[in-house]
C-alpha cells in the first residue's frame, strides 16, 4: 500500500507518515520499482498503535519506548501518565480560578488586570506583610475580588493577616457572608472557627442570617462565636446558647456582656432572667455553674432577676447566697 493510501486509511496525514519515518517510529517495509514507500499490513497496524499510543498523551520518544522496548511495564507509564494528567489539570483549574477573578474584579483596562493580579499573587505569598498589605489595599479602585478574600481568609493563621481580611471582608460587599457560611462545614476545626470570626466581624442582614443558622453547628466554638455576635446585634435567639456558654465556662464573661446587651429590652429582661434561673434549678448543673449563672443575674435589671436574686440570697449554696445578696445591695445603691 502507497503511503497516499495509507494516509486516506489511517487519517495520519503524508508529511506526519514521513516525520515517523525519520524518527524510526515506522519504517515502510518495501520500496516500489518506482522507489514509492510500499507499507504493508504489519506497517499499518505499527500506525494505529502510535497513534492510540499518541492519544493517552505519549509523546513521539514515549511512543517509540513502548513499542520497541521488550521489557518496557506499562503500568508504570500508566501511572505516570495520570500523575502528570492531574498536574496539568489542577494547573488548568488553578488558571482558570484565577481568571475567573480577574474577569468579576472587572479592570478597566490592562493596569487594572495588573493590578488585580499583582493582588492575587500578594494573597498568595509566603510573606504575611505582604499578604496583610494585599487585604489592607483591597479597597482601592480595583477591589480583590471577593471570592479571592475568603479562601485568604479562611486559610490564614497569622493573626494580624487574618484581622486584615476580616477588615477587608467586611467591606466587600453582600456576597461574602454565603461564601463564608460554607467554610462552617468544613471537615477542619480552624477553617470553621475562621470562617464564623469573619462573619462575625461582617454587617448586614446576610450575615446576620448566616450566624443564625451557625447557632444549631455541630462545633461548640462555631455556636459560641455566633450567639457572642448575635447577642450583640440583639438577636434574641442566641439567648440558650449564650446561656450554655455560662453554665460550661466558655468565654462566659463574653457571654454574660452580651446577655446584658439583649437584656436592655425590658421584656427581654424578664425572660432572660427566667431562663437564667430555670438553669440554676437544673440538677445537672455543679456548683461553679450556679455561681457563673449568678452572677449573670446582675446584668440583667428587671423585677424577674431582683426577685430571683432574693430567692438566691437563702440559697443552700453559700457562695451563691452571697453572691446573690452582695448583687442585691449593688442593685439598691444603683
Amino acid at each position: 500500500m502507497l503511503i497516499g493510501e495509507v494516509a486516506q486509511r489511517s487519517g495520519v496525514s503524508a508529511r506526519m507518515l514521513r516525520h515517523y519515518e525519520s524518527l524510526g517510529l515506522v519504517r515502510p517495509s518495501g520500496r516500489t520499482g518506482s522507489g514509492y514507500r510500499e507499507y504493508s499490513g504489519e506497517d499499518i497496524r505499527r500506525i494505529f498503535h502510535i497513534e492510540s499510543l499518541r492519544s493517552l498523551g505519549l509523546s513521539l520518544r514515549e511512543v517509540k519506548r513502548a513499542l520497541d522496548d521488550p521489557g518496557f511495564t506499562p503500568t508504570e507509564l500508566v501511572g505516570d501518565l495520570i500523575r502528570q494528567t492531574r498536574e496539568r489539570i489542577a494547573a488548568e483549574s488553578d488558571l482558570l480560578t484565577r481568571l475567573r477573578r480577574i474577569d468579576a474584579a472587572d479592570p478597566a483596562g490592562w493596569e487594572g488586570v495588573l493590578h488585580v493580579v499583582a493582588l492575587l499573587q500578594a494573597l498568595g505569598s509566603n510573606s504575611p506583610d505582604a499578604r496583610q498589605r494585599a487585604a489592607l489595599a483591597s479597597g482601592d479602585e480595583v477591589p480583590v475580588p471577593v471570592e479571592a478574600l475568603v479562601e485568604a481568609a479562611l486559610s490564614e493563621a497569622d493573626t494580624n493577616v487574618a484581622g486584615a481580611l476580616r477588615w477587608a471582608l467586611a467591606r466587600s460587599g453582600d456576597d461574602a457572608p454565603a461564601l463564608l457560611a460554607r467554610g462552617l462545614g468544613s471537615p477542619a476545626a480552624a477553617v470553621r472557627e475562621r470562617a464564623v470570626r469573619s462573619l462575625a466581624e461582617m454587617p448586614g442582614e446576610e450575615a446576620t442570617a448566616e450566624l443564625r443558622h451557625a447557632l444549631s453547628n455541630a462545633d461548640l466554638v462555631v455556636r459560641g462565636y455566633a450567639a457572642l455576635a448575635l447577642g450583640t446585634r440583639g438577636e434574641a435567639d442566641a439567648v440558650p446558647v449564650l446561656i450554655g456558654m455560662i453554665v460550661d465556662g466558655r468565654n462566659d464573661t463574653d457571654a454574660a456582656d452580651a446577655l446584658s446587651v439583649l437584656a436592655s429590652d425590658a421584656a427581654r429582661a424578664d425572660r432572660i432572667a427566667t431562663a437564667l434561673v430555670g438553669r440554676l434549678a437544673h440538677d445537672a448543673t455543679g456548683a461553679p455553674a450556679r455561681g457563673r449563672l449568678t452572677q449573670a443575674l446582675a446584668a440583667v435589671p428587671g423585677p424577674a432577676a431582683s426577685s430571683a436574686l432574693v430567692e438566691l440570697s437563702r440559697d443552700g449554696d453559700r457562695a451563691v447566697a452571697l453572691t446573690a445578696t452582695y448583687l442585691l445591695r449593688l442593685r439598691d445603691t444603683s
